[in-house]
């Protein structure tokens, strides 16, 4: 093989390297524990946000505490966290901003995760499998900021960075779709089920996404 051909092939394959838009049908794969392995997400747009949704689905045995979606800027290291604090409680976080809430726990069986927050009532929603957990309020009238460092995989205590082994998740995600709006308990439900309403701030169909160590992209197990 030409000496030239090779080189580009294991820069293109090395771990660490920009990919785009092969991630339909697929999940990011975090085999083990690890304060090294993420993937970041690249918004196309980077804008302030007055509301937003997430949407993704994820499977995990884990019984400790560990992230699900890190979204920090340079000023707020917990813009936007979705985070499992133990069976049967979750935390959202806006703005460096808590809230628990309280959900149906299952063991070994993949689950779906949407978060809704905006800005004008403070109004934050956690559904889970397409059931709506009891609202709160977090930041009401905050402006989440743009320029954000988008993790899945670990929880960010700096800027892309300051992981914990011991926060990390430890199975697989996928489907991860946000807005730049609140979506509505009916699109919820179309989402939950397999339906896309044209994700504008982060489309799994077409991801931009950069894998650092122990990741892999293998088949969703879901349907």
């Amino acid at each position: 093989m030409d000496k030239l051909l090779l080189c580009l092939l294991v820069v293109v394959t090395l771990p660490g390297a920009f990919s785009q838009g092969n991630t339909y049908g697929k999940a990011f794969v975090f085999p083990t524990e690890s304060d090294t392995s993420y993937v970041t997400l690249f918004a196309p747009a980077q804008k302030p946000l007055k509301a937003f949704t997430v949407c993704l689905q994820a499977y995990t045995d884990l019984t400790r505490p560990y992230s699900l979606f890190s979204y920090a800027t340079r000023t707020q290291y917990n813009e936007i966290l979705l985070f499992k604090e133990r069976p049967g409680l979750y935390s959202v976080s806006v703005g460096g901003s808590d809230a628990y809430i309280k959900a149906p726990e299952t063991f070994f069986a993949p689950k779906h995760f949407c978060v809704t927050w905006e800005s004008r009532t403070g109004i934050t929603e956690l559904w889970v499998d397409g059931k709506a957990m009891v609202r709160t309020s977090l930041k009401k009238g905050y402006t989440v900021g743009a320029g954000a460092s988008i993790i899945l995989g670990q929880e960010q205590d700096s800027f892309g960075g300051g992981f914990d082994k011991n926060q990390s998740l430890v199975g697989d995600v996928g489907d991860v779709n946000m807005w730049d709006y609140v979506l509505s308990p009916d699109e919820i439900s179309t989402v939950y089920n397999g339906g896309v309403f044209s994700p504008n701030f982060l489309n799994w169909q077409d991801l931009k996404y950069e894998i650092r160590g122990e990741v892999f992209l293998k088949n969703q197990l879901w349907p």
